[in-house]
Order: structure tokens, then C-alpha cells, then sequence
């Protein structure tokens, strides 16, 4: 089978909906009680409502957001047409709840708004547009990383109506059985001069109990325990439960997975309990590079290295020696372990996630219908070269930005209910923006045979599915694991699949090791260990390229070999495409346009299992 993707906007898209309905149900689907849907969305999209997306110029709004989710048409902040070549499943609005409701008023020109001499210059910014909007954009960001906004824009009187519309336009759109949406905030913690510690804020619950509560702020508590007893006290309260899931800390300094509370103390068993409660996933990808690996971490990784942001914190502070290693989540994974041996619990348990981010209202992890980050950064010739994000001695440019990412929830429906249990139980996976479907299930009593049966029910009948503890089984013996992954029909071919394992010896020390379980082709891993490339089709002339390589799916049974039932483990997957476009690519062909050897053209798409954790016998 070839499969070419040639250039097309949202507008080429209407062909492919008829696909993307037929993918956005797994074929394994049967109709028993086990998760069988793949269900993909988005957890981190904010519209022209957030106040720095309003300044760079965007006037999208939530309900706009749905509908485009959806796959109808709508209209960018740039004025093209937009469209989906397939819809989401699922869905959520997280505008900033710091300023909420504040941008329209400063576009409107309020009178008690233009009193302040820094938002008159504000709105003249946004009406302007283009360099100056995005400059103003930096500006709010910096001043909010330093405590330094206008008190206006604080102000908490203006967010109730703001709020109101937000949990309308979720109650609007949200069709159980068709399209779920979600009621959620995102909580915009830059500590220290712009130190990245966001939390989406999710709702499993609906109007008559998330309305109950106005959206935490930072104005209030930077402090991420502090937002934690915040969501116990509404559950008490509502009888409602509510999640968190972390952004990406690669732009967090140091400060995501740093080894103690917010305030410095040591942390508590009472502390790692909530953060494993309150937040099961983290966000491994997104819009502004990735946080699941660094090269620097994981030196014998031959992947780590990909859509890297490692530059400095939200306003390119520059990082303190030593910052990264607690940034990533792979290292986090390996931490937790270590913690939990100290007290008990671990406060790193958590599952893969992975949003885009957009500031667009636009969701779009798609290569060949990328919409950007911010309104400047919409499709244009020149948006590659545009200073995305300015920082204090230099910027992050648009070619930086990484058309992903999005999340597979396998749930037993598509209800919100039922996709917001589904993270609740880790029961996700990550990939870079292609709705590729990965099975991941640890036990210690499958076979091979296991494979070419009913996958699914052998998979949750003798073992635990991702996102679970696998505990000791009492005679030492090594753990298996099932592995099925099966590839995007609008995207490429799959290369291979990995089992990354992470590990604590007895002396505190953890240890990492990725194997190559499964690959296309007639490749044989080699005498330095690894399995040879394989192989790239891409097209640099035209941005096209052939699934003549690859396979379609992958299928594996995995046997630890260095297993050591003494020493506490995680294992997940990771699931290579072969070598495709990436959308500067598309980008260059598209607006013919030269590009300097810096900016990367062609990528490997991946996805990201959440972990299974093995736990030694007391």
C-alpha cells in the first residue's frame, strides 16, 4: 500500500471525513465489557477568551473551538477557512482562569480598563496586529511571570460571566454516545519569573456542580498543594471529582519534578498522596517541544533527541545547573520509585497525556494543517522566521513549534464520564499528533498464542492493562507483556515498538533501558545493539512520501530479561512511525519559500504508553 500526503489546508478535507469517522473506533471493538474504543481529544486548548492569546490577536471563541473540534468550518483568527479532515471524540476548553474574562473588555475599550496607561497601550497593540500584537502578548506573559500585572486585570469580579459562558458552551456541545466534552480551566502558575508549573483543571462533572466554584487563580496560591486541597474542598463540597494534569516542564527550570514541596520543605507522605491523587497524567507533548526524554538524561537513547524546548523557563530565564533532570518524565517515572521506598507512596504514578496548547482556538496536531501556537503564527509564508515567544536575552522562532500533540483514552464509551475514569486510571496514551492506537497489558501468564487471540480479553483477564501495578507473584518469576500497535490511517507507516524500562537497584540507584521488541521488515539488530533506520521515503521537493515501508501494524510479546523481583520497575511502550513531513516541509513546498539548515524538515511521529509499575513483595 503507498499512501501520499500531498499539501492541503483544512478546506481539501471534507474527502477524509468519511476516514476519520471509521478510525475513531478501534476495530477490535466487539461490544464486551472491556475498554475497546480508542478514543482521541484534546486537553489543552485555549481560545481567544485567555488573555494572552486575546492580545496576540485571536477572537475565537470556546463555541467556536467545539464546533471546529467537531469537523464543521470555521473561520481563523487570520480569517481562513479552517477545517478538521476528521473530528475529535472528545474535548475541552482551558482558557487561563488569571485574568479571565479581562481581554474583552480591553479590546472593547472599558472605560475602568483604560484608566491603566499599560493596557490603553495594550489595546492599541492588538489593534495594530501582527509584530506589535505578539510583542504585547510577551510582554503580559513576562509581567504575570513577575507579579507585575495591572491590578485591573486581577481583578476577580470579571471571571464569574466568563465562567458561566465557558461551562455553557461545554454543556452546549456535549453529546454522550457522540462528541464529550468537559468543563476544565487551565491553573497558570509561572513561579519565579516565568518557571512553568501549569495545571489543566478537569471536571468530571457537569453545570450544576462545577458551577458551584469560580476557577482557582494564581493571584491566590502559586503553590500546587495549595490547588490540590482547592479540588478536595469542591468534591467535599459537590460531591463532584475533579483532575489536574501537569504541562510539559520542560520550560519549568528545574521545578516540575523537583525533589520536595513548592516552599522548599521537605516533602510528606500526606503530600505524595495528593499529587498521586489529584494528578494521574502528565503532559509529555505538546505545541512547545516535549518533556518524555532529554539526550542529556538518557545518553544510550538514540530517540531522546526530538522537539526539544531546553533553553530557559516561559521567558527564557536561563536554566539553573542541573534544572533538566527534573523536568522530564522519564526521570521523574524513575524517581518516584526511589520516593516511594523512602515514604511509602509515589508522588510521580503518572500516566501518558499529550495536547496541543494551541492560543488559537484551533486544535490541530496535524503536519499538513498545522494552525500554529498564537494568530501570528497562523499559516503564512513567513511565520517560521516569526519571533514566537521573546524572552529576556533572545526568543523561541515558529519553526520551534511541534504540530502535537494529542491523547488516546481507551474507555468503555464516549461519554465524559466514562473518558474522564479512563485518565483517572492511566488508562491513556500519548502520541506527537497521529491518532496511531497502542495496547500495552503486564502479567505473568501470557503467551504468544495470546497475540493471535482476543487480545484485549486475554490482556485484562490474566494481567493488568496500562496505567495499572503489576504486584510480586510470589515465585520470582519475570514479568510478560502484550504489545499491539497499529498505525494512523491518514499518517505513516509504523517502524517499531519499544519497551522502555526503568529501575531502583538496591543501593537507591535508578537505571533505564530501551528494547526493541517489535519492527517492520527484515532488519536484525546489529553487533553495537541496535536495529538499523528503517528507511525514508520522504520527498523534499514535493513534501510527499510512500508507506512503502513499515508495517501497518505490530504485534509483541515482551519477557524482561534482566528482571529482578527485588528491585521496584516501570515499563512502558513507545511506538515509531517511519520518516515523514514535518510542517515546516509542508510549509516550504507550500509557499515556496528557503529555509536555513537549522530548521528540521522530516520527523519520526511516536506515541507514548502509559507505564505499568512493578512492585516487589514487602
Amino acid at each position: 500500500m503507498s499512501t501520499h500526503h500531498t499539501l492541503c489546508l483544512a478546506v481539501l478535507a471534507s474527502a477524509l471525513a468519511l476516514t476519520a469517522n471509521a478510525s475513531s473506533h478501534s476495530e477490535m471493538e466487539s461490544g464486551t465489557d472491556y475498554p475497546r474504543q480508542a478514543l482521541f481529544g484534546d486537553t489543552h486548548v485555549h481560545t481567544g477568551w485567555s488573555a494572552d492569546a486575546g492580545m496576540d490577536g485571536a477572537i475565537t471563541s470556546p463555541e467556536d473551538a467545539y464546533r471546529f473540534a467537531l469537523g464543521q468550518e470555521v473561520e481563523s483568527n487570520s480569517g481562513l477557512k479552517a477545517k478538521l479532515s476528521r473530528p475529535f471524540d472528545w474535548f475541552m476548553v482551558t482558557d487561563h482562569s488569571d485574568g479571565m474574562g479581562t481581554i474583552n473588555e480591553i479590546v472593547a475599550g472599558n472605560p475602568e480598563m483604560m484608566e491603566n496607561d499599560i493596557l490603553k497601550r495594550f489595546k492599541a497593540a492588538i489593534e495594530e496586529g501582527g509584530e506589535a500584537a505578539a510583542s504585547a502578548k510577551s510582554e503580559l506573559i513576562r509581567m504575570q511571570s513577575n507579579g507585575e500585572l495591572p491590578e485591573e486585570i486581577m481583578d476577580p469580579k470579571w471571571m464569574k460571566s466568563a465562567w458561566e459562558k465557558t461551562i455553557e458552551a461545554a454543556e452546549k456541545y456535549n453529546e454522550p454516545g457522540q462528541f464529550s466534552t468537559f468543563i476544565a480551566y487551565e491553573w497558570t502558575v509561572n513561579s519565579d519569573g516565568g518557571d512553568n508549573l501549569h495545571r489543566n483543571v478537569i471536571f468530571r462533572d457537569g453545570a450544576d456542580k462545577a458551577g458551584q466554584v469560580l476557577p482557582l487563580t494564581t493571584f491566590v496560591t502559586q503553590d500546587s498543594y495549595k490547588l490540590w486541597q482547592w479540588m478536595a474542598e469542591y468534591e467535599k463540597k459537590t460531591g463532584g471529582q475533579v483532575l489536574a494534569i501537569p504541562h510539559n516542564g520542560n520550560m519549568s527550570n528545574g521545578r516540575m519534578f523537583e525533589l520536595q514541596q513548592f516552599d522548599g520543605s521537605a516533602m510528606t507522605k500526606e503530600w505524595a498522596e495528593m499529587r498521586a491523587k489529584y494528578e494521574p497524567l502528565y503532559e509529555l507533548t505538546q505545541i512547545k517541544g516535549q518533556s518524555e526524554s532529554h539526550p542529556s538524561l538518557s545518553p544510550n537513547d538514540e530517540f531522546a533527541d526530538w522537539d526539544l524546548w531546553d533553553r530557559g523557563n516561559l521567558i527564557l530565564k536561563p536554566k539553573p545547573e542541573g534544572a533538566i533532570q527534573y523536568e522530564y518524565w522519564r526521570e521523574a517515572l524513575k524517581n518516584g520509585l526511589r520516593i516511594k521506598e523512602e515514604l511509602g507512596v509515589n508522588p510521580f504514578q503518572q500516566g501518558a497525556n499529550a495536547a496541543t496548547d494551541t492560543h488559537t482556538g484551533l486544535s490541530t496536531p496535524d503536519e499538513d494543517n498545522f494552525y500554529g501556537k498564537f494568530k501570528t503564527v497562523e499559516p503564512r509564508a513567513e511565520r517560521w522566521d516569526f519571533p514566537l515567544l521573546e524572552g529576556i536575552d533572545s526568543n523561541y522562532m515558529g519553526w520551534e513549534q511541534a504540530a502535537s500533540g494529542v491523547m488516546g483514552v481507551w474507555a468503555t464509551e464516549n461519554t465524559r464520564e466514562a473518558i474522564w475514569d479512563a485518565m483517572a486510571r492511566k488508562e491513556t496514551f500519548a502520541t506527537s499528533g497521529p491518532r496511531m492506537e497502542v495496547r500495552f497489558f503486564g502479567g505473568f501468564d501470557y503467551s504468544e498464542e495470546d497475540l493471535t487471540g482476543d487480545l484485549v480479553a486475554a490482556g485484562y483477564d490474566k494481567g493488568v492493562p496500562m496505567g495499572a501495578n503489576l504486584s510480586a507473584n510470589g515465585n520470582n518469576k519475570a514479568p510478560t507483556f502484550l504489545i499491539a500497535a497499529k498505525k494512523d490511517p491518514e499518517s505513516g507507516n509504523l517502524d517499531r515498538a519499544q519497551v522502555i524500562k526503568g529501575w531502583v537497584d538496591d543501593s537507591g540507584e535508578t537505571h533505564e533501558k530501551v528494547f526493541d521488541v517489535v519492527w517492520s521488515g527484515e532488519r536484525k539488530i546489529g553487533d553495537d545493539g541496535k536495529l538499523p533506520a528503517v528507511g525514508n521515503t520522504v520527498n523534499m521537493e514535493t513534501a510527499e512520501y510512500s508507506n512503502s515501508i513499515g508495517a501497518a501494524e505490530l504485534m509483541g510479546y515482551f519477557t524482561d530479561p534482566s528482571f529482578d523481583p527485588d528491585q521496584p520497575a516501570f515499563y512502558y511502550v513507545r511506538v515509531l512511525e517511519i520518516p515523514t513531513p514535518r510542517w515546516t516541509l509542508y510549509d516550504k513546498v507550500r509557499f515556496d519559500v528557503s529555509m536555513p539548515d537549522e530548521v528540521p524538515l522530516v520527523h519520526q511521529e511516536r506515541a507514548f504508553s502509559s507505564p505499568i509499575w512493578y512492585t516487589p513483595e514487602d
